[in-house]
């Protein structure tokens, strides 16, 4: 198992040596290109998916990559896509879903939830992806399970979209919105889904 003390150790050592000179420009400038919305699980790490470095990627991560509809309540993913767009700019965003992702898994499946009611809760945001998922061709298993994944980072896409600051720069044509679903045991993408731009 991974040391977090070790690694910080080594990052002290070996990583922020050799990076000094990029750190010491991202103490001053924060301009990321791109907002990646993916999944909290450990097994999908955005920055090495995409080699990006330190100041590329503006990360939001939730369980099942899941984006509430814009309401006009307090709301950290809202507040973070908001920050990501109309203050850093950003010019693309990133839906990652991905293989075995646990919240599909638990929907798609029918597991019981009634002793954990946040995640039951907060899984009401993929009731969409679950009618497009159930409206779609029968499947079983791990079909599926990855039938839901695609459903869910199409119908999140269309969650995003509601959200003003994104349908502002959509029209504006400064913003393109990316659908992903990433395999854990093949490191390969699936685009899911017509890129996203307004004319």
């Amino acid at each position: 198992m991974h040391n977090i003390s070790d690694g910080l150790a080594q990052f002290h050592r070996d990583v922020f040596p050799a990076k000094a000179g990029l750190f010491a420009e991202l103490a001053t400038t924060h301009s990321p290109t791109t907002l990646f919305i993916g999944c909290s699980d450990a097994r999908v790490v955005p920055e090495l998916i995409t080699q990006s470095e330190p100041g590329d990627l503006f990360v939001i991560r939730t369980a099942g990559n899941l984006i509430p509809a814009y309401t006009s309540g307090p709301d950290g993913v809202a507040a973070s896509i908001e920050y990501a767009v109309s203050v850093l700019h950003v010019s693309e965003i990133v839906v990652c879903g991905h293989s075995a992702c646990g919240a599909m898994t638990a929907l798609a499946e029918g597991h019981d939830l009634s002793g954990a009611p946040v995640i039951a809760n907060w899984l009401r945001h993929a009731d969409a992806a679950q009618a497009r998922a159930a409206a779609g061709p029968d499947t079983s298993g791990a079909d599926r399970v990855i039938a839901l994944v695609r459903a869910n980072v199409s119908a999140q896409l269309q969650n995003l979209a509601t959200h003003p600051a994104v349908a502002r720069a959509l029209a504006d044509g400064t913003l393109t919105l990316h659908g992903w679903v990433f395999d854990i045991a093949t490191g390969d993408v699936e685009k899911i889904g017509a890129t996203m731009v307004a004319a």
